[in-house]
């Protein structure tokens, strides 16, 4: 599915990977582009609609849903993480309310305008979605949910035409990492190599050095 002139709606896009992957597909010739975020950034191009949206209220969830008429890619991309362990329920609800449940309303709301042009939706996770991090224990759990949320979604959506991708990178220099020193991929590398995987149809998408290693042998995998 290329990108040129199709409509995306990209969560989460105020900074970091979102805002990487809005300007990405600005640059790869996007009719439109809906950036949502709690609080909306500025883009300079009039290709972009700011959307004012908290993935974890459902008034808002459905006002972006009437708003948008049509839509040909939602990225689930808008997430949490916190430097917790699994000691306190109220940070992990609070990870699941975000990263799991989010992405189910997200899904949910523009599954039908989804269906009507056969597109597609980009669910952010993690690598923590296949192997969690202690000192990130309840974002791991919530991201493998997300990862089974996604693969129930692609199996139930398959026949109604809409493809389901799960996109699974390593460390990506973001504010979730930011002072730690270890190897991380720049957010405009994840965003290009995820657009140029939707692009070629892979359902598991590795975007980056600490990913890729994976993919192969995910892919021959018995569990895929």
């Amino acid at each position: 599915m290329s990108i040129a002139d199709k409509t995306i709606l990209i969560t989460g896009a105020s900074r970091g990977i979102g805002r990487a992957l809005a300007d990405e597909a600005l640059r790869r010739g996007a009719r439109r582009v809906y950036a949502a975020a709690r609080r909306p950034a500025a883009f300079a191009d009039e290709r972009v609609t700011p959307l004012t949206l908290d993935v974890t209220d459902a008034a808002q969830v459905r006002a972006a849903a009437e708003r948008v008429g049509s839509l040909d890619i939602l990225v689930n991309n808008a997430g949490l993480a916190l430097y917790e362990g699994l000691g306190d329920r109220a940070t992990l609800e609070r990870h699941l309310a975000v990263n799991l449940f989010g992405t189910y309303a997200m899904s949910e709301a523009f599954l039908p305008v989804l269906t009507r042009s056969g597109g597609a939706i980009v669910n952010n996770l993690s690598l923590n979605s296949l192997a969690p991090l202690p000192v990130l224990a309840a974002y791991s759990v919530s991201k493998a949910a997300a990862f089974s949320l996604t693969q129930s979604l692609r199996a139930r959506v398959a026949g109604q035409g809409v493809r389901v991708h799960a996109v699974l990178p390593g460390p990506v220099d973001t504010d979730m990492l930011r002072g730690t020193d270890i190897p991380k991929a720049s957010p405009e590398s994840v965003a290009r190599a995820i657009l140029d995987a939707v692009d070629r149809g892979e359902e598991e998408i590795f975007p980056d050095p600490a990913s890729a290693f994976l993919a192969a042998s995910w892919r021959d995998s018995a569990a895929k």
